[in-house]
């Protein structure tokens, strides 16, 4: 193949070639892959089976068939290319017409401990783009295992990461985890300063509008499309959100989504959800292909002025239960009494509990799978900085 620049040159068509687990697919992942196309015309998205996950890093959340789905649900991507190899190897991207391999600036390792892009970089067909800070799998993984609230903390102590007092919680799983894993020690899941990877540890998350206005196609609706409107906490987006969205999007032209505050959802979920922050969520929806616009802190009741001010010809919810507002009011009153609100139903009864159900059930794989994968970072990472200091000083 030939004329590898990053622009490409007039007239060839530059595609872009990235591959991953992709598992609980959040903002970071999208930002990685926003990068990656903007480096390129076409974005070609290779995903590793079940199989190949679990051997190399532990079992994933989700199955492959809902990675698949996930991943081609986001804005950005072109292709999928569905079992792809954990090693990422030049008959790959060359089978697919790639250009070159993007990835972030951490590290990949397979379960022998081997750098899965060693082929790429060697042949100069590799380049990073920045990991977005502040969210990972890990990080996830451990708010729902941890039931911390630290995420949608308010006021001066909104950005703060650190642990909950959580003693008694963890003193429950301490004897069990010293008997089926004797060497394995507590585990913290990247949520507080002890989490020592410098890749998927914890670190604070910050939003800025420059982030919004990247993930926004920031198109405003034309005189004659039809708007349809729902809301919702969309919290962890999974496979449920994005066939709910696909199917709301079918009943008009422009698509937009109202997201509960914190607050307002943690209200009415209980526990220590939402699990990601209105931040994050407004990311990771706005991630999706179906949204056209989001309306940040959205209103739980739909209001005649909400209608009015988004022109709404239709409202939509799924099949999920609709909690009533303050004074015992059906949030869609309105928009029932205008003859503009419907039930749809996607056919996916999954939900943000299901996926917290499973996180829980496997907690012990999960927590193993992070430790193991925290520790062989910390190594590579460690090694990367030894080489570095000795190019210095030489």
């Amino acid at each position: 193949m030939e004329n590898r620049s990053e622009n490409g040159h007039s007239g060839k068509e530059v595609r872009v070639w990235c591959d991953g687990c992709y598992d609980m697919v959040h903002f970071g992942h999208a930002n990685s892959l926003r990068q990656a196309k903007a480096l390129g015309h076409k974005l070609v998205v290779g995903i590793h089976n079940d199989e190949d996950i679990t051997k190399n890093k532990g079992p994933p959340v989700f199955t492959q068939e809902e990675r698949y789905k996930m991943v081609r649900g986001i804005k950005w991507v072109d292709e999928v290319v569905e079992d792809a190899p954990y090693v990422t190897t030049l008959e790959t991207l060359d089978k697919y017409d790639c250009d070159f391999c993007v990835h972030g600036d951490d590290i990949t390792l397979t379960a022998d401990g081997i750098d899965t892009y060693h082929l790429v970089k060697k042949a100069l067909r590799y380049k990073e783009v920045s990991r977005t800070a502040g969210v990972s799998t890990t990080d996830l993984v451990g708010r729902m295992l941890l039931l911390t609230k630290n995420h949608f903390k308010q006021g001066d102590k909104e950005y703060e990461v650190e642990r909950d007092d959580l003693d008694a919680i963890e003193a429950l799983l301490k004897r069990y985890n010293e008997k089926k894993f004797p060497s394995s020690g507590s585990s913290q899941l990247g949520q507080d300063h002890t989490a020592r990877s410098p890749w998927t540890g914890c670190s604070q998350f910050l939003p800025t509008t420059q982030k919004i206005i990247q993930f926004s196609d920031g198109k405003p609706p034309k005189p004659t499309d039809r708007i349809v409107y729902v809301a919702g906490a969309f919290d962890l987006f999974h496979v449920g959100h994005l066939d709910f969205l696909e199917k709301a999007k079918q009943h008009g032209d422009y698509l937009i989504v109202g997201l509960h505050t914190d607050p307002v959802v943690n209200e009415y979920k209980g526990g220590n959800y939402p699990i990601m922050n209105l931040h994050e969520r407004v990311l990771s929806v706005l991630a999706c292909k179906y949204v056209n616009e989001v309306v940040i802190g959205a209103p739980y009741s739909v209001t005649a002025d909400l209608m009015e001010h988004f022109n709404v010809g239709l409202v939509c919810h799924g099949q999920t239960h609709i909690a009533l507002d303050v004074g015992n009011i059906d949030p869609y009153a309105i928009p029932k009494q205008m003859g503009k609100f419907m039930l749809i139903d996607s056919g996916n009864t999954i939900t943000t509990e299901d996926i917290v159900e499973r996180i829980i059930r496997h907690r012990l794989e999960f927590e193993q799978r992070n430790k193991k994968k925290e520790k062989k970072e910390i190594e590579v990472y460690e090694a990367m900085q030894k080489v570095k200091l000795a190019q210095k000083s030489g």
